[in-house]
């Protein structure tokens, strides 16, 4: 590949690390991964040792979150536009600020050098999740099947979580595992909180489950990989987008207070048939997995050959060595 170098840039939060790190693989990419915090400016930026931002530029700079806007925009104006810079979400500044932006399509970005996804990108992949289910077999091997991986999130500045609707959801899982005859294996977020965690294993105490109780090694893969059929609440659009690449069957519970970008974008995956609603019935169905990330590493090499052919460099390469 011509990318030599490789800079991926956020503000430390896993999420927005995952979706960073996961364009960089699929481009094929190694990458070197750094971290900001409230940039300033160019002036603030740039200055040697600070924040370990210094020459030489990367050839290709990915950067995720807002804080990481400004970089991306200094970076490139230092390099002289020699780095081909890349940001994922909306940046909360001009577009045409970046060579190319990767927003998904609840953010409502348009222009040339947008490409617009129907969910957040990520660092899944098949290789992964392959491996990942052998490791984790025998962890669940004792549960009924179908087997039903549930991902639970939690409260955030967009939605909500409440003793009635953990209630309402525990209640939902038991139905489907009833209906079903299946296990449930079900994960934790940070964002759940202790008081609903409690709730919600209270009121799946005696069903056929697994409950991941946060010591050792996080099984979120291996949920991912061995599940028949995946319930993964509203709350997280990095979540229900990993859900949805495995190609398993998907039902989004909707928390409390649901509304704009993240109702907009469950909504738009359940009238495109990736997923459907939760509402305590469920059943096994053929699905396709939403391969967003390998799109965006297409439509990020093509621009910078683009770019780089109008250089009169690379001239004649391909792009057939995305993996």
């Amino acid at each position: 590949m011509t990318i030599s170098s490789c800079w991926v840039v956020t503000e430390g939060l896993a999420g927005l690390q995952n979706q960073a790190i996961g364009l960089a693989q699929a481009l094929g990419l190694q990458y070197v991964l750094k971290e900001v915090k409230k940039p300033k400016g160019l002036r603030r930026l740039l200055p040697a040792g600070r924040h370990d931002f210094t020459p030489p530029w990367p050839d290709l700079l990915i950067t995720c979150g807002r804080q990481s806007g400004p970089v991306s925009a200094a970076i490139r104006r230092a390099s002289e536009n020699k780095t081909f810079t890349v940001h994922i979400q909306d940046p909360f500044m001009d577009p045409g600020l970046f060579d190319v932006v990767i927003a998904p399509a609840h953010d409502k970005l348009q222009g040339s050098n947008v490409f617009v996804t129907q969910g957040s990108i990520h660092h899944i992949t098949m290789e992964k999740l392959n491996g990942a289910a052998g490791h984790f077999r025998p962890l669940l091997a004792s549960l009924p099947r179908p087997l039903i991986s549930v991902l639970v999130g939690g409260k955030n500045k967009h939605q909500g979580f409440s003793d009635a609707s953990a209630h309402d959801f525990a209640g939902k899982m038991l139905a489907a595992a009833k209906n079903t005859g299946g296990g449930l294996a079900i994960s934790f977020s940070r964002r759940t909180g202790a008081r609903y965690e409690a709730v919600l294993r209270q009121d799946l105490a005696g069903a056929s489950s697994y409950i991941w109780d946060g010591q050792g090694e996080n099984p979120y893969f291996g949920l991912l990989s061995l599940a028949d059929i995946i319930i993964v609440t509203s709350d997280s659009v990095s979540m229900v987008s990993e859900a949805c690449s495995t190609g398993k069957p998907v039902y989004i519970y909707e928390l409390p207070n649901g509304g704009g970008r993240h109702k907009q974008f469950c909504e738009g995956l359940v009238k495109s048939g990736v997923a459907r609603a939760f509402t305590g019935h469920i059943e096994i169905w053929k699905n396709t997995p939403l391969d967003e990330t390998r799109k965006a590493a297409h439509f990020v090499y093509e621009r910078f050959l683009e770019k780089a052919g109008k250089e009169n460099k690379y001239a004649g390469v391909s792009t057939r060595n995305i993996p």
